[in-house]
C-alpha cells in the first residue's frame, strides 16, 4: 500500500458514519501512511484469532474477562514499560509484530475484538491514559489494555483523574471519568500522540503526516488543518502552508476565523 492509498482509506473512513467506522482498517492505513509498502496483513490475522477467541470465551465467560484473557493473556498483547517513548508502540503493524504498544494502539484490537464477538465496549479518553468501557451484566467496568488488561476500580480512576490535575468533583464523578468516545476519536486520539511527539522532536515531516490523518478522519473538524499549516511552514513550504489556512477557513465556515496575520505572514513570504 503507498502512501496516496492510505490517504484514500483515510478519507473514505472520514466520512464513514460513527457506526461504521472502520477502525482496523483506519488504523492500518495511518500505519502505512507513515511508513508505506509494508505488509499489513499480519494485523488482520492477529485481530482474526483475536475475535474467534473473544466470542468462545465470552459464551462462558464475562465480556470483561473474555477480552483480558484472551489479549492479555492469549496473545500476549501488553504495554511496553521498558520503551514507553518508541515509536513502534503507536504503529499498530509493528504492535502486532512486537506484542507491546502504548494503550490506545492495543485498544485498537480489543475495540475490533469487541464489536466482531458481538461484546459492547467503547474507549474512555481518560486524561494521560486511554482507557476502555465495556458493558457487563453488573454494569460498565474500566479496563486499561496497557495493564494486562486488568479492571481499574472506580476508586483508581478517582485517584489518577486527581494526579492528572482534575478537580476534585470532576473525579468523583464516574459518569464523566468513562465518558465513552467514539471509534473515530480513538484513533484521533493516536495521532494526537503522533503528533505532540514530533513537535517535540522537531520532525514537522511526521507533524505534518499525523496532522493531515487527523483532517481526514473527521472532515467537520478545522483544527487539524491550523497544525497541517503550521508544520508545513516550520518545513518551508509556504504555499502548502497557505493552502491549509485556507483549507481550515472553508472547514470551518462562519464559526472559525483564521489569524489574518498568519495568512498575511505567509504570503509576504511569498513574494
Amino acid at each position: 500500500m503507498t502512501r496516496d492509498e492510505a490517504e484514500t482509506i483515510l478519507t473514505e473512513a472520514g466520512l464513514a458514519e460513527d457506526d461504521a467506522f472502520p477502525l482496523l482498517e483506519a488504523a492500518i492505513a495511518c500505519a502505512i501512511h507513515d511508513y508505506p509498502f509494508r505488509d499489513p496483513q499480519p494485523v488482520r490475522d492477529l485481530a482474526d484469532i483475536a475475535a474467534d477467541r473473544v466470542g468462545e470465551r465470552a459464551a462462558t465467560e464475562s465480556p470483561d474477562d473474555a477480552l483480558s484473557e484472551t489479549m492479555a493473556g492469549d496473545l500476549r498483547l501488553n504495554g511496553d514499560l521498558l520503551h514507553h517513548d518508541d515509536p513502534a508502540n503507536t504503529d499498530i503493524i509493528a504492535v502486532a509484530e512486537r506484542r507491546r504498544g502504548l494503550s490506545a494502539t492495543l485498544a485498537v484490537f480489543y475495540l475490533d475484538a469487541a464489536r466482531r464477538a458481538g461484546l459492547k465496549a467503547q474507549g474512555v479518553d481518560f486524561p494521560n491514559h486511554f482507557m476502555l468501557r465495556v458493558e457487563t451484566p453488573a454494569g460498565p467496568v474500566a479496563l486499561d489494555p496497557f495493564s494486562q488488561g486488568r479492571i481499574v476500580l472506580p476508586s483508581e480512576l478517582s485517584r489518577r483523574a486527581l494526579r492528572a490535575g482534575l478537580t476534585p468533583h470532576v473525579a468523583d464523578r464516574l459518569d464523566l471519568l468513562m465518558a465513552p468516545v467514539s471509534d473515530r476519536q480513538a484513533l484521533i486520539r493516536l495521532q494526537n500522540l503522533l503528533f505532540a511527539r514530533a513537535i517535540r522532536t522537531e520532525d514537522f515531516d511526521a507533524a505534518e503526516r499525523s496532522a493531515l490523518r487527523r483532517a481526514l478522519l473527521d472532515p467537520e473538524d478545522h483544527r487539524p488543518w491550523l497544525d497541517v499549516a503550521a508544520a508545513r511552514e516550520k518545513q518551508g513550504a509556504l504555499n502548502g502552508a497557505l493552502e491549509a489556512l485556507m483549507k481550515a477557513r472553508i472547514v470551518g465556515g462562519q464559526d472559525m476565523v483564521v489569524q489574518p496575520a498568519a495568512m498575511d505572514r505567509l504570503r509576504m513570504r511569498l513574494n
